[in-house]
């Protein structure tokens, strides 16, 4: 356990705090739709493998291709005109590069993003795309990071943090709320968790509204940072992370996240590369829907029979976070 444990667990956001967030970020952020498909169970009891409806929160639709938007604007928003004026400054591999640029655009900053050099195409050109200057820096979220803070000292720039800040869990925890508002009877939520935004978020808003929801985050087990955290019992530091779900990749969750993930998550599973892939096309071949590997890791774990997860006490929800995917790569997944 981290010596300032004790402190981070007083620092958990509020509903109210979420609250607030879903007013302050309306008319940026979309309101995603849910859509609910058949899903044929491929792990565990029972057998035969049985088909069940699963709900997708459809994420992947923000103006921005994922939920980051939401964290993004809740923190720009707040910042006083002359830092605004000023500009703003993150440090991501793609999503929350995006959003931050879009929510700058949108509410009148400049926007500085620094990007892997092993960034996809389709990531950089859409932050690009948004009016953003993007500085390539090195291949992991420390080399980013480290950049972004001597940018920020040199020129002025407020730093939007891509996880670990409490305007971006509290931004991203409006899902959560949405979910709760379209799916009322909803019994179990299933999260992508990399640095742990959303999931922190989520799980925030659904255990301090409706405590007997079941929240699981789901990682790739190529990069199994937060559950080698949580069975150390603090945030730990991997030495390498592998994966195709390019937004899942942290070496380390932050240290509020992992207080969040610890107060509100139930459980925490991984997915193979595999089956990552595979529901990538799954998705595209049953729901119609583009997703990046990041955001079909959810799915694929309801599919798999992760999480303990009751389909007989009531609905499952699966987020759907983004559907940013270089379209060559997509559709080798597709094809498969």
């Amino acid at each position: 356990m981290t010596d300032n444990y004790t402190e981070l667990s007083s620092m958990l956001v509020t509903l109210d705090d979420i609250r607030a967030a879903a007013t302050r970020i309306r008319g940026v952020a979309r309101r995603t739709p849910v859509l609910e498909i058949e899903l044929t169970r491929r792990g565990g009891p029972p057998e035969p493998p049985a088909r069940h409806t699963l709900t997708l929160k459809c994420e992947n639709l923000q103006p921005s291709g994922a939920f980051k938007l939401r964290g993004a604007c809740n923190m720009v928003a707040q910042l006083p005109p002359a830092a605004r004026a000023a500009g703003v400054i993150t440090y991501s591999s793609g999503n929350h590069g995006q959003a931050v640029a879009l929510a700058a655009k949108t509410l009148g900053a400049p926007a500085v993003i620094v990007m892997p050099t092993t960034a996809p195409a389709v990531k950089v050109d859409g932050c690009k795309g948004y009016g953003a200057e993007v500085i390539m820096e090195g291949t992991t979220s420390l080399h980013r990071q480290a950049r972004a803070e001597k940018e920020a000292a040199a020129r002025g720039l407020t730093i939007v943090p891509p996880f670990d800040h409490q305007q971006i869990i509290i931004g991203q925890g409006t899902t959560g709320l949405e979910i709760l508002e379209q799916c009322p009877e909803v019994a179990t939520v299933f999260v992508p968790v990399g640095g742990g935004g959303l999931a922190s978020g989520v799980g925030a808003a659904i255990k301090l509204s409706k405590p007997s929801v079941r929240v699981i985050a789901v990682e790739p087990a190529g990069a199994p940072k937060m559950s080698k955290s949580l069975a150390a019992g603090h945030p730990i530091t991997l030495d390498s992370s592998a994966s195709i779900a390019d937004g899942l990749m942290n070496l380390r969750p932050g240290d509020l996240t992992f207080a969040h993930i610890r107060a509100f998550v139930d459980e925490v599973v991984t997915v193979s590369e595999e089956d990552i892939a595979s529901t990538v096309g799954w998705l595209f071949r049953n729901a119609r829907l583009v997703v990046e590997p990041s955001g079909a890791v959810t799915t694929a774990a309801v599919a798999l029979g992760l999480g303990n997860a009751d389909l007989t006490k009531g609905p499952i929800v699966a987020i759907v976070t983004g559907g940013n995917v270089a379209p060559e790569k997509f559709a080798k997944y597709i094809a498969q």
